[in-house]
């Protein structure tokens, strides 16, 4: 094999389409012709040299290491690539070329051998070959760090000689790759997107959904890594001078682009840079726009909880419909607070979080008809005025305020002791959603007291945030246990003012006044508008209601709130060859990181799982379900007001263990009872497709890294409702639907699909048509029609639209173009009440039958008429097209799309339903 470029020696020593299309090609031809003429200086080359590190880092991995990243490395381009591209369509290099792997997996598993793997995914291994170095570049000219690119993807392999100048490098080549990405998701942290990236209505949602959760000031920023790190100790400090150099690195790059004229081209088609007289300014970044852009990564993937409003006014229904005692009783067997059906990552054991007290105390539950959301956005003018920037708010609104958070994670991994090279095997990766360029980036880090390779949050890539060391590789899934709760805090004077432990005390109001105007990349109309927050001391204020009469404002506290940066120590262990030596100081590492997430490990003999997050205590049999009275009997334990600190539940309350036979995690429930704060973790959860597939291989033995693979690909193209689902209600129809050809055939089909798998995959590679395409089409029309047709006579109108708020009848990946799938959705009510229906034993049933009304025959009549009415509906209505896909077009309709935040964009790929980032490793031994 060709010998790599060697490590330094070490010193011992942590969603909506939101973006339009970014510039319209007429605009691109006159542009492309000013901008080729003698007055457009051409990009300059950085300084490069070919001198290497002076001694190697040991890789145990063996060449078993592998990972993939759609579409590709490079994430910044230049005017004149952006222009080229919309024009002719080319792309800059290292742009696409990991997406075409990425794709083909969906049909070509099957088939799969370890062989094989390199054809799917990209070797992960710890340096580069020699006959594969593309470029090797001292950034700045600095002689302790260098920055090696492979020909293969581009990737960024940074060496450095100091801990400063590896740092200065992580930096520099984050810039190189994500500049713009980095630039708009700090403004997306601040609420300011709009006024730096144009007034688009996506671009409006955007910012008003994260501002929403983390409406912070400049002071409050700086305090937040301040205080992170002066509690850290050494590592504190450690980190701070690794932010600071990772900085410097940043705005290194920036000034070396400006000068060159090689930065990313959206800055001229934004307005911010001219591209004739270079006049304009690309601002340098410090360390409060880390924090902002933690505070977006936070909400999206690391934040679970809330919903608490909405939970009361479903209860309400419930009680309204049934009596207070059996409406409470129908409430919680719909909520499956613990469902002993669930799908669990851990296995064994028992781990007790937030339990339904006997008797709750302190809950404030709204009266009837009182409750109104609180605006955020005020003072509209222009094209902030119109229906679809008031649409894209009421979106952002929903996506800020629910549990129900989606497109996450999955991981698989198996012991050694049941694999055929006696190695663990993991394949796991965090399912981020597609954009382009990515939110992740991948790149090596060598430099002393740091040893790793993978994926980062761009803008955050000090540290490698998922991905592996020298011989252990990790992961993530959310998690999404609760560390949001909702007060409700009585007003007194006015509806600003609030009664704070016996005290009326002003709220503080915190304003972003926004305004834009059309450029070439956004053509939206000029329009401005003001997002206002009114916080407290118990949090923002998003809802107002009375309570027994009262008037009272709810707002919402989560633990990480004022802690966006408290992870960096946790990432910085986990970077940390010397911190990490196996499955435990794996697991001391991630206790350090506040946000919820499931985490897994693996190495040449061990595995792990730890379930992390800055669970707060709360008082004595409060039920954190509802909104409780804001007052110190009801406060979380030892919370104090003043940094939002509190007493945590301790680590071994957390779910976690060490060399089970094998772990699945795909944003299920963690462990026996343990609540999580999203609705639907019964019987039916997409955790049971890899839960199935891979303790049969582990009950078989000799597993391989293309079994896992396979059975993480299968389980991305199947439909969860066929596999699950549906060979319940095929038999409830057994026989009855003879009398109805239509409803024979659609049977016919549907039995077809079941048995076949129930997959949503083309008849062969590029086909765009979907083998069982009718029955597909008869499922999605179905499955709607049928819930509701089910559950609504019983539940009435208004307690069944309640239930429908806290979780969605359906999640197909039909019209949304996010790939991840099937995570939220009424299956397992189905299935319980079939099961039910059919007289069948069932484990935490729903509080009564549904179908039918329990009639067996009932049922069946139902499923016939809602069955018939779906077989009868054509491909358009059920299809209906969008701005991407023509209306009856199937295979178009669940196509993932790279939702553009930039200027180059990406085809669609077949569905699947898999980490966006995705690792395969198999080490075969230790240090």
């Amino acid at each position: 094999m060709p010998r790599r470029t060697p490590r330094t020696a070490l010193d011992r020593l942590r969603t909506p389409r939101l973006f339009p299309g970014f510039l319209k090609v007429a605009s691109a031809g006159a542009l492309l012709a000013g901008l080729l003429s003698p007055f457009a200086p051409a990009a300059a080359a950085e300084p490069e040299s070919t001198k290497s590190a002076a001694a190697a880092v040991v890789d145990h991995c063996g060449d078993q290491c592998h990972d993939i990243l759609p579409p590709g490395q490079n994430g910044n381009a230049t005017l004149v690539q952006i222009l080229l591209h919309q024009a002719f369509g080319t792309r800059p290099s290292h742009s696409d070329d990991q997406l075409g792997p990425y794709a083909d997996l969906a049909t070509r598993y099957g088939s799969l051998t370890d062989d094989a793997i390199d054809d799917f995914f990209r070797d992960a291994s710890f340096g580069v070959p020699a006959d594969q170095v593309a470029s090797t570049i001292r950034p700045a000219g600095r002689s302790d760090v260098t920055i090696v690119r492979d020909k293969a993807t581009g990737v960024p392999h940074i060496t450095g000689t100091t801990r400063y100048g590896t740092e200065f490098g992580a930096g520099y080549a984050a810039a190189q790759d994500r500049l713009w990405l980095m630039d708009l998701f700090r403004r997306v942290g601040r609420g300011q997107l709009t006024p730096f990236a144009g007034g688009a209505s996506g671009n409006q949602a955007m910012e008003q959904q994260f501002w929403r959760q983390a409406p912070y000031t400049e002071r409050e920023l700086q305090e937040q890594i301040d205080n992170a790190l002066a509690r850290a100790g050494s590592r504190g400090e450690q980190a701070l001078a690794d932010v600071e150099a990772y900085l410097d690195g940043i705005n290194s790059y920036i000034d070396t682009a400006d000068r060159w004229r090689f930065f990313p081209g959206e800055y001229v088609l934004t307005g911010h840079k001219n591209a004739l007289t270079n006049s304009g300014t690309i601002e340098h970044f410090d360390s409060t726009d880390l924090v902002a852009l933690a505070s977006v990564v936070g909400a999206l993937f690391g934040a679970g909880g809330g919903g608490e409003v909405s939970n009361a006014l479903s209860l309400l229904a419930a009680q309204e419909k049934y009596g207070v005692t059996e409406g409470t009783r129908v409430w919680e067997s719909f909520r499956q607070r613990n469902d002993p059906e669930a799908v669990l990552t851990q296995r064994n054991g028992s781990f007790p979080y937030l339990p339904r007290p006997d008797d709750p105390r302190g809950t404030a539950l709204p009266d009837p008809g009182s409750v109104v959301g609180e605006p955020l956005v005020h003072d509209r003018t222009g094209s902030a005025a119109t229906a679809a920037a008031t649409k894209a708010s009421e979106e952002a609104t929903e996506a800020a305020l629910t549990s129900a958070r989606t497109g996450m994670s999955n991981a698989l991994v198996v012991g050694g002791d049941h694999t055929a090279g006696g190695h663990p095997i993991a394949v796991f990766g965090p399912q981020t959603g597609y954009f382009a360029p990515q939110l992740l980036m991948l790149q090596e880090i060598q430099g002393p007291g740091i040893s790793a390779r993978g994926a980062s949050f761009a803008g955050l890539s000090m540290y490698v945030q998922l991905g592996r060391g020298q011989d252990y590789a990790w992961s993530a899934t959310t998690s999404g246990q609760d560390v949001i709760d909702t007060y409700a805090v009585e007003l007194c004077q006015d509806d600003y003012h609030y009664l704070y432990r016996g005290t009326c005390t002003p709220m503080e109001k915190v304003e972003r006044r926004n305004s834009w105007k059309p450029t070439v990349a956004d053509g939206t109309k000029a329009g401005s508008y003001t997002m206002r927050v009114w916080r407290t001391a118990y949090g923002p204020v998003q809802y107002r209601a009375t309570v027994d009469g009262k008037k009272v404002a709810y707002t919402t506290l989560r633990s990480s709130f004022l802690h966006e940066a408290d992870s960096i120590i946790g990432f910085q262990m986990l970077n940390d060859p010397d911190h990490v030596t196996g499955p435990e100081s794996f697991q001391s590492a991630t206790q350090h990181i506040n946000y919820t997430f499931n985490w897994l490990y693996a190495d040449s003999a061990h595995t792990a799982y730890y379930n992390s997050g800055d669970n707060p205590v709360r008082a004595e049999d409060v039920d954190a379900e509802f909104p409780v009275w804001a007052g110190p009997e009801f406060e979380w334990r030892g919370w104090d007001p003043a940094d939002n600190t509190a007493e945590y539940t301790a680590p071994d309350a957390h779910p976690q263990s060490i060399d089970q036979d094998y772990y699945i995690s795909w944003n299920n429930k963690q462990a026996r009872d343990y609540t999580t704060a999203p609705w639907g973790n019964g019987s039916v959860h997409r955790g049971d497709l890899l839960d199935d597939r891979v303790a049969a291989l582990v009950e078989e033995g000799g597993v391989t890294r293309a079994d896992l693979v396979k059975a993480m690909a299968e389980a991305g193209v199947t439909d969860l409702r066929a596999e699950a689902v549906l060979p319940g209600l095929l038999d409830v129809l057994d026989g009855a639907a003879d009398a109805d050809p239509v409803v024979r055939d659609a049977v016919d089909k549907l039995t077809a699909w079941a048995a076949s798998g129930g997959k949503r995959a083309e008849t062969s590679p590029g086909s765009r048509t979907y083998a069982h395409a009718d029955a597909v089409r008869v499922m999605d029309a179905w499955w709607p029609t049928l819930v509701r047709a089910v559950f609504e006579p019983g539940l009435g109108s208004d307690l069944y639209t309640a239930f429908t708020r806290n979780l969605r009848v359906d999640e197909s990946p039909a019209g949304s173009h996010d790939g991840s799938a099937f995570q939220h959705g009424w299956w397992s009510y189905v299935d319980k009440d079939l099961r039910a229906v059919r007289g069948e034993s069932v484990e935490g049933p729903l509080a009564r039958p549904f179908c039918g009304d329990g009639d067996l025959a009932a049922c069946r009549d139902v499923l016939i008429t809602t069955l018939a009415e779906a077989a009868g509906r054509t491909a358009a209505q059920v299809y209906p097209g969008d701005g991407t896909c023509q209306a009856g077009d199937q295979w178009c309709a669940d196509s993932i799309r790279h939702q553009g935040l930039g200027g180059v964009g990406h085809d669609g790929i077949s569905w699947q339903n898999r980490p966006t980032y995705q690792q395969v490793v198999e080490f075969t031994s230790h240090r």
